[in-house]
């Protein structure tokens, strides 16, 4: 299976679900245009594996996009298998993995419903080095160093 974007997700402030929209538009040191978590830092946007999430919906909960806070879900890319400092071109836009998983401060509303909660574990986050639109259906290519 070719690595691929499932949906892309906004929400206009921080500490909620986003909501999916058709496409999001991602610009360079800045992150995703309208997110409430852009800005020049190291989490710029995040992403979530599309098996991490169904791994959530066997426990019994109805999932959909952006539930744990995610800008992208991904299917086919073992995300917490890429290494810090990896490079992922989406659609035209140029990502850096900048982090994986992320220290949970409080417990959410999934953590509460079924016990556990995958986003910690499993999302990663990075900033973007080339601004582009990126939506649903868009390839994944991980970046070798002679492709950078």
């Amino acid at each position: 299976m070719e690595p691929s974007v499932v949906s892309v997700c906004i929400s206009e402030n921080k500490g909620e679900q986003k909501k999916e929209v058709p496409s999001v538009l991602l610009k360079e040191k800045h992150g995703i245009v309208g997110d409430a978590h852009a800005g020049d830092w190291d989490r710029q946007v995040s992403l979530l594996a599309e098996e991490s999430v169904d791994t959530m919906r066997a426990k019994g909960l109805e999932l959909q996009s952006g539930a744990f806070a995610e800008n992208i879900v991904t299917r086919g890319v073992t995300l917490t298998a890429l290494a810090v400092g990896t490079r992922l071109m989406l659609g035209d836009a140029l990502l850096e993995v900048t982090r994986i998983g992320k220290e949970c401060h409080s417990r959410c509303a999934i953590y509460y419903q079924a016990g556990d909660c995958v986003m910690p574990r499993e999302g990663i986050f990075a900033r973007v080095l080339q601004g582009g639109t990126v939506q649903a259906g868009d390839r994944i290519r991980i970046l070798t160093p002679d492709q950078e």
